[in-house]
């Protein structure tokens, strides 16, 4: 039997309140307020992260300068680097509303750690910020070096909803080229712009991240002539060429069937992929860290041991 953890429960009341108020009001979503609501939603939940050498700088070479940021925790361990792409429906979410996720995450696994602040929808629809993470992958080197930043050449993508999106889309436009991506972590993911899946009618309302929003987000992120399941990371090839996976998906999230099913079809197509799921959260939950520490503490622990075998 499903149970929500109490907490959250308790949260999403007031939340759900709220929501239906301002809906009511005559509210209308804009860039400007979803930028806004998660920028407040994180720095309201989430303190500063542990302190850490941090430099900023931008990646070059493709069609956009990439600003990015560097974290270098204490005592890196020599291995991949890892690239992280913020979450946010592709519209919303930046290197700042991030940092101290990006820190705890640095912190943890001891790796050196680069955000992107990646073009957003809908000034910058589709495929913007694809286009973006892609020349950060390839050209990232050359910017480290520049920097005087230690790395190996080898990254690894992670990324939470849509920048779990981005994540997995560019591993399925790589995957025939030599690259460099050793792994990927996807974080409540966001995977399937046909919105098929059975939890997104399940998980749809009332749990923060909900059905009509997701829309919105889509149509302001695919405007031209895009088809959403040829360009959907679900509805990709699978081959053993895409890198070693771990999505982490929440049971009361409208995207969990999503992330279930990508984990079965990198399996299918012969790479390795590890699932783990919360059976009680919701999505966006590392975004409420101070509402449950205890999940997001292990997702940072599990994440940690994960990399350690990569």
């Amino acid at each position: 039997m499903r149970q929500l953890n109490p907490k959250l429960a308790e949260w999403l009341v007031a939340v759900n309140a709220q929501v239906a108020q301002v809906k009511a009001a005559g509210f209308e979503p804009t860039p400007v307020n979803a930028r806004e609501s998660l920028a407040n939603l994180t720095a309201g939940f989430v303190t500063a992260g542990p302190d850490m050498k941090v430099s900023d700088t931008v990646v070059t070479g493709g069609e956009y300068a990439v600003p990015v940021r560097i974290y270098q925790p204490e005592g890196a361990i020599d291995g991949a680097a890892v690239i992280y792409c913020h979450g946010g429906g592709h519209m919303a979410g930046s290197v700042t509303v991030y940092d101290p996720i990006c820190r705890r995450i640095a912190d943890t696994s001891k790796r050196t750690v680069i955000s992107l602040e990646y073009r957003l929808a809908p000034e910058n629809p589709y495929p913007a910020a694809l286009n973006d993470l892609i020349s950060v992958v390839r050209h990232l080197g050359t910017a480290l070096d520049r920097k005087g930043v230690v790395h190996n050449g080898r990254w690894i993508l992670m990324g939470d909803s849509g920048g779990g999106a981005l994540c997995a889309s560019a591993s399925r436009l790589l995957q025939h080229q030599p690259n460099t991506i050793d792994a990927q972590v996807l974080i409540y993911p966001s995977l399937d712009y046909t919105m098929q899946t059975p939890s997104i009618e399940e998980n749809g309302r009332g749990y923060l991240l909900e059905k009509e929003k997701i829309l919105w987000y889509f149509n302001n992120y695919l405007q031209g002539a895009e088809n959403p399941h040829s360009v959907s990371p679900l509805h990709g090839e699978f081959t053993k060429n895409m890198p070693a996976t771990l999505v982490v998906t929440a049971e009361f999230c409208a995207l969990r069937d999503e992330g279930v099913e990508y984990v079965n079809k990198v399996r299918a197509g012969g790479a390795n992929a590890e699932l783990l799921h919360f059976d009680d959260m919701i999505h966006a939950f590392l975004n409420v860290e101070s509402l449950v520490p205890e999940a997001c503490e292990r997702v940072y622990r599990h994440v940690a041991e994960y990399l350690q075998g990569v």
